[in-house]
């Protein structure tokens, strides 16, 4: 992609954010003008108006609409909350600064608003998002940067000071943090032909002294856990932008299998939000017939484990790859699960030498 394009649509996307927080604000300034209490209708995140929808492989929102109206008493604290975010977002993307949800939180004392704790300011900005169609990443409101990723993948940043400055991300043994700069920049060019997300920062630090990005021509990224968006967000652009497949390896537990769901599918959480999901995405283990076929060391099934697993049969996501079902149901009979370290009782390679080559055959 030339420089002039990457620009354009750099400016392309930043002009949509800052006309789509302007038309909000314009259309409360309107309101108030005319003699009205100032409202705004935005889809409704109710557990009921969250479908999953086949055809996308996501869950997305339903027709429903609610409104947050500043006449209604109730209302008002949230509707006042909503144009701060809104107020502060134009900010934020006016003058090209970042900030983190924490720091959002923090921000709106300043400006003398008041929110009970931390997870009330992440919902008004998650409604923020849901009025706007966008995401918390558009208006440069980013989580904690935690994951990372390494590979032959040069990469351009478009970030103020930086714009045009390559980088290759093989050039820290530790990886290169997935935060707004990395999210930002233009993909110039990769030799890798998959991408390996791993659920642990100790194996992802394994893999890097391994080679494993030489040795199975791959991009490894550490999700450090459930995947932040911004990471979910990257790995679909290396899905879409060079076609790599994506293979997700995670612990060998019910919450490991949702880690990968989430990357392959999205969340009810992020129902409003597109650009989130690799659709295509492999789990590549640990599987529950891993713990059996391996002989892994085990841990015991716990009732929240027990919990989880039903939960996640009923699940429509779940449902679309017999796999799922095959696992979910295996867990069940054997009554234990198995961390991804378990593969070192056979040696410190061996994950490397014996498990991948086998595991990355049978997911094609």
């Amino acid at each position: 992609m030339g420089s002039n394009k990457k620009e354009r649509i750099v400016g392309n996307k930043k002009s949509k954010v800052l006309s789509s927080l302007k038309n909000l604000g314009s259309r409360v300034y309107n309101q108030l003008e005319n003699g009205f209490f100032p409202s705004i209708t935005m889809p409704s995140r109710s557990t009921e108006n969250i479908n999953y929808d086949p055809d996308l492989r996501q869950y997305i929102l339903g027709e429903k609409i609610v409104l947050r109206n500043s006449r209604i008493f109730t209302q008002t604290r949230g509707f006042t909350q909503l144009v701060w975010a809104a107020t502060f977002s134009h900010e934020l993307a006016s003058q090209r600064k970042t900030s983190t949800l924490r720091d959002v939180y923090y921000s709106a004392q300043a400006y003398e608003m008041v929110f009970k704790d931390q997870q009330e300011s992440n919902n008004i900005i998650t409604d923020l998002e849901t009025v706007l169609g966008l995401s918390r990443e558009d208006f440069n409101i980013f989580p904690e940067e935690r994951s990372a990723v390494f590979g032959d993948l040069t990469i351009a940043y478009t970030v103020p000071g930086y714009e045009g400055r390559t980088l290759n991300l093989t050039s820290h043994p530790d990886g290169v943090l997935i935060g707004p700069a990395l999210t930002s920049a233009e993909f110039v060019g990769t030799t890798a032909d998959k991408v390996i997300a791993i659920e642990k920062g100790g194996l992802f630090t394994r893999f890097v002294e391994e080679n494993v990005h030489k040795k199975f021509n791959a991009l490894l990224i550490s999700t450090a856990g459930q995947a932040p968006r911004a990471t979910r967000h990257f790995i679909r652009r290396l899905n879409r932008e060079f076609n790599l497949p994506v293979y997700i390896f995670t612990d060998g537990d019910p919450w490991g299998m949702h880690i990968a769901m989430v990357i392959i599918s999205g969340s009810a959480n992020a129902a409003h939000l597109r650009e989130l999901t690799t659709p295509d995405a492999k789990w590549m283990g640990v599987w529950a017939s891993d713990i059996v076929d391996y002989k892994l060391p085990t841990y015991p099934l716990k009732e929240v484990d027990f919990t989880r697993l039903h939960e996640l049969q009923r699940d429509p996501r779940y449902q679309t790859d017999p796999l799922w079902q095959k696992e979910i149901k295996t867990f069940l009979k054997i009554r234990k699960k198995a961390e991804q370290e378990a593969f070192s009782r056979y040696g410190l390679t061996y994950i490397v030498d014996e498990y991948l080559p086998a595991k990355l055959g049978e997911t094609k």
